[in-house]
């Protein structure tokens, strides 16, 4: 027989020994082949943004936690494949953290400048990524959550999900990702709805746009898993001829798939063997092609993204002192029934050549409109 080789010393490439942070969890989970056998040595990395309180958003600690972990999880010689989630079944991510952007960042847009840098970072981290990343959205993907999910190359949902931007309602653009990723994805008009109108849709339509690899069903009801049953789930049109699919259902349809929604309960048992089942595929592959096949067809994201990414950062940082001071301070101090501004006496006051300062931006909170 011949004597096994030795185990080589390895040089460690990482930028830190340890890169744990509060918020993101690390963890590696044993690769297994189709057949469901463990591969022996080989292992799939699960990087989980772990803030459910607040849907996930991350804070400036879970922006660095993100980067951190993949960088490593990209240096990591025995993994196969990267699953990017988030914690429970409510949300993947909703984006940046307004608490932390309304009371920290809010009229500093130097700081938010510095920010900027780790956000921009963690975007290209993704996309620099040695290993296949897989999107797993147990939730919501909103705002800079589908920012970061666009990033990654592969993305499977559970059906309840939510998707959408969130900029142009409160006081941002979707200039972290989603004006260069999603014309790349699905073409100049859908991207200019789902960037300007901010209108969330279904994963059936995101499915149906182009957004989404696969999805599954997570509503479970009387031993049987239920596709959602708040949107149209077969290839209806109306009439006008116009494909339904994925759209919100109206009338009694609505009321009835509340109330079948209100008997069932959440299971992603059927997306983690759907993710299982991707990582499972890409095992089986030679690493390196892998690699290089990635690399290339993440090309045209990452020509946008590169291309764009230092003057949106600008841009960005400057509008704290305006719309944004305002419009995360309003989500923040809102409350669920109202989080925005009165967008028509702000462009009122504005054409009257009102200028931007801070008993201006006192005046449009939600708080003030409701005279409390």
């Amino acid at each position: 027989m011949n004597a096994p080789h030795p185990v080589r010393e390895f040089k460690h490439h990482g930028l830190v020994a340890d890169f744990s942070r509060p918020g993101v969890r690390f963890e590696r989970r044993p690769a297994r082949t189709p057949d469901g056998k463990v591969a022996e040595g080989l292992y799939n990395a699960w990087i989980t943004l772990d803030n459910p309180s607040q849907f996930n958003s991350y804070t400036t600690d879970m922006v660095k936690g993100v980067i951190l972990a993949f960088r490593a999880a990209s240096d990591m010689r025995d993994v196969n494949a990267v699953v990017f989630t988030g914690a429970g079944d409510r949300a993947f991510c909703t984006g940046g953290n307004t608490k932390e952007y309304a009371e920290y960042y809010a009229g500093h847009p130097q700081e938010y400048r510095q920010y900027m840098r780790l956000f921009n970072d963690m975007v290209s981290a993704i996309l620099a990524c040695d290993k296949p990343v897989i999107c797993r959205v147990n939730g919501m993907r909103i705002g800079g959550g589908q920012e970061i999910g666009m990033a990654c190359d592969f993305s499977v949902a559970q059906d309840l999900a939510r998707f959408g931007q969130a900029g142009p309602k409160h006081g941002s653009a979707p200039i972290g990702g989603a004006t260069d990723f999603l014309p790349v994805a699905v073409g100049a008009e859908r991207a200019m709805a789902a960037c300007v109108l901010c209108e969330p849709f279904s994963a059936h339509k995101a499915y149906q746009m182009g957004v989404l690899t696969d999805i599954v069903p997570a509503l479970h009801v009387d031993g049987h898993f239920v596709a959602n049953p708040l949107v149209e789930t077969e290839r209806m049109t109306d009439a006008y001829g116009r494909f339904v699919f994925g759209e919100p259902k109206t009338g009694d349809a609505l009321k009835d798939g509340k109330a079948l929604l209100a008997r069932g309960s959440v299971d992603l048992s059927l997306l983690d063997a759907k993710v299982e089942e991707l990582c499972a595929k890409m095992l089986l592959t030679f690493p390196d092609c892998t690699t290089k096949t990635l690399e290339e067809l993440r090309k045209p994201k990452l020509d946008a993204w590169n291309r764009n990414k230092e003057n949106s950062r600008a841009w960005l940082a400057l509008n704290m002192m305006t719309e944004a001071r305002a419009g995360f301070r309003a989500f923040n101090e809102g409350t669920k029934e109202s989080r925005e501004v009165d967008f028509v006496a702000l462009r009122q006051a504005l054409a009257r050549g009102q200028a931007w300062n801070e008993s201006f931006t006192d005046g449009l909170m939600p708080a003030v409109r409701r005279g409390q």
